[in-house]
C-alpha cells in the first residue's frame, strides 16, 4: 500500500469542496482513504471544517478517525458537537478507546454523553473503565473479548464464540474461565477445530497463559508484551477474574509516549509538551533546567575565579577549559544514556558496584587514549611545556573516569528509589560534570604545577 502524503494542494482542494458544499466529491475522496490519513487531513483544518467532514462521513468510519485526532483539537471539536453526536461516535468504538476519548472531559459533560449511549452494556463497560488510572493495565484494557467456560463442550463453545465475536473487531485469543469467571487458561483454535464437538473445554485448553493485574503499571504491561511477543494479554482483578484484555496497538502507544517523555527529560524539559503549546507552558517546561544550568555555570565560574594565581602564572591553562568541560559532559551523557536505556527495557540489572567497576575500566581506557592524543596536540600545536601537557592529560583521565562513574551511579540510584532515571541524562549530568570537571582540572594543576 502506497504511503499517504499530505500536501498543501490536498488541503486546498478539500477546503474548496467544503466551501462549495461539494459533498459527493468529498465522500468519493474519503471513501478509499484510511481513517488515519483522514485524521491527518482534519488536523490541518479549522474546527468548523472538521465538524463538517465528521457529520458528512458515516459514523462507522468517523469513530476511528476521532481516535487519531490530536487531543487538543478533538476537545475543541467536542465543544461544538452535541452529547448525542459524541455518544453515537463512541458506540462504534471499543470500550477502551471510548473511555480514553471522554476521560478528560468535565464530569457533567461525561455523564451527559454516557446517558445518550443506547447500548446499556457498552455504556456500563465504559463507566467501569473510567474508574482506572490511565497509566495502569485497567486504564489500557478493553472489555471486548472472547471467553468460554471450562465446563462447556466444543459445540456450545463454538456457538457462544460466534455470538461474542460480533462485538470484537479482532479475535486474538480465546480465554477459558470457570463458573466464577476466574481465568484458567487459553484455547487453541487448532485444538478447537480438530477435536470432537462432544469434548469438554477443560480437557483441551492450555492452562499456561500470561496475564496482568488491573493495577499493574502500563510500563510493566508493555515490557511483558514486548518480551513475549504477545498480540494481546488478558487482564484480571485481585481475585484473578477475567475483566478485559489489552492489545498490542495500545501498548505501542504506551511505548511511544514513554519514549517521548524520556527524550524530553533527557533534553531538560520537565513537562509533557508539544511544539504548538503556549509560550507559557513551554517556558514552565524548559526554564527549571535552564536555571540549573545557569547556576552550574556560575559555580564553574566561581571555581575558575578561585584559581586566579593559576591563570596569572599559567595562562595556557585557559585554552583547555572547553576541552575539559565538553569531554566531561559527553562522557557523562554517554554513560547515563546507556544505563537509562538498559533500565527502561530491563536488559541490565541494577547492581551498582558491578556497573561502576565496568564504567571505571571503560572510562580509564578511553581517558588514556584521549590523554595520549592531547599530550601530542598540546605540545606541538599549542607549544605547551611538558608539565602543562602532563597536567591536562592527568586531568582528562580523572575527569573522564569521574564522569563515567557519575553517569552510571545517578540513574541506578534514582531507579532504586522509584524515580524516572531519564532525568539523570542531559542537562543534569552535563552541568554536574562541567562543575566537577573544572574543579578536578585546577586541583590537579595546583598539585602538578605547584602554584
Amino acid at each position: 500500500m502506497a504511503t499517504f502524503k499530505l500536501t498543501d494542494e490536498i488541503i486546498e482542494q478539500i477546503e474548496m469542496f467544503i466551501e462549495e458544499k461539494r459533498n459527493r466529491e468529498l465522500i468519493s475522496l474519503f471513501e478509499e482513504m484510511h481513517y488515519a490519513d483522514i485524521a491527518e487531513i482534519i488536523n490541518e483544518l479549522d474546527v468548523d471544517q472538521a465538524i463538517y467532514i465528521i457529520r458528512l462521513i458515516g459514523k462507522d468510519k468517523t469513530a476511528d478517525i476521532i481516535t487519531e485526532l490530536d487531543e487538543e483539537f478533538r476537545d475543541k471539536i467536542f465543544e461544538k458537537l452535541s452529547a448525542k453526536e459524541i455518544a453515537d461516535e463512541l458506540i462504534e468504538l471499543d470500550t477502551d478507546d471510548a473511555a480514553d476519548i471522554i476521560s478528560d472531559l468535565p464530569e457533567e459533560r461525561k455523564t451527559e454523553i454516557i446517558s445518550y449511549i443506547e447500548d446499556v452494556e457498552h455504556a456500563k463497560d465504559i463507566v467501569d473503565l473510567l474508574r482506572y488510572d490511565e497509566d495502569t493495565a485497567g486504564g489500557l484494557m478493553a472489555k471486548e473479548l472472547v471467553k468460554v467456560n471450562e465446563n462447556w463442550n466444543v459445540l456450545k463453545c463454538v456457538k457462544e464464540m460466534r455470538e461474542q465475536a460480533e462485538f470484537v473487531k479482532r479475535v486474538h485469543s480465546i480465554y477459558v474461565v470457570d463458573d466464577n469467571d476466574v481465568l484458567k487458561g487459553r484455547l487453541s483454535l487448532k485444538d478447537l477445530l480438530t477435536t470432537s464437538t462432544r469434548s469438554n473445554v477443560k480437557d483441551i485448553y492450555i492452562p499456561k497463559v500470561d496475564y496482568v493485574y488491573v493495577t499493574d503499571s502500563a510500563e510493566d504491561v508493555a515490557h511483558i508484551m514486548s518480551k513475549y511477543d504477545l498480540e494481546a494479554i488478558p487482564v484480571v482483578d485481585e481475585m484473578k477474574r477475567l475483566v478485559g484484555r489489552i492489545t498490542i496497538d495500545d501498548v505501542v502507544d504506551v511505548i511511544k509516549e514513554e519514549a517521548e517523555k524520556d527524550y524530553q527529560l533527557a533534553a531538560g524539559i520537565t513537562h509533557d509538551v508539544e511544539a504548538d503549546d503556549s509560550i507559557w507552558k513551554l517556558t514552565k517546561a524548559r526554564l527549571p533546567w535552564l536555571l540549573i544550568g545557569m547556576f552550574g555555570g556560575l559555580g564553574a565560574a566561581s571555581i575558575i575565579n578561585g584559581f586566579q594565581d593559576a591563570m596569572n602564572n599559567f595562562p595556557i591553562l585557559l585554552i583547555f577549559i572547553p576541552l575539559i568541560q565538553a569531554t566531561a559532559g559527553n562522557v557523562g551523557v554517554q554513560s547515563s544514556a546507556i544505563i537509562v536505556q538498559g533500565l527502561a527495557n530491563n536488559s541490565i540489572d541494577s547492581q551498582l558496584w558491578g556497573r561502576l567497576l565496568k564504567e571505571f575500566m571503560l572510562g580509564l581506557i578511553n581517558g588514556l587514549a584521549i590523554a595520549a592524543i592531547v599530550i601530542l596536540v598540546s605540545h606541538f600545536l599549542f607549544e605547551a611545556d611538558y608539565m602543562v601537557s602532563t597536567t591536562v592529560a592527568v586531568a582528562l583521565v580523572t575527569v573522564i573516569v569521574n564522569a563515567a562513574i557519575i553517569g552510571t551511579f545517578i540513574p541506578i540510584f534514582l531507579h532504586k528509589r522509584g524515580i524516572d532515571p531519564a532525568v539523570a541524562t542531559g542537562p543534569f549530568i552535563t552541568t554536574s560534570n562541567d562543575v566537577l570537571g573544572i574543579l578536578i582540572y585546577f586541583s590537579i594543576a595546583k598539585i602538578v604545577l605547584g602554584f
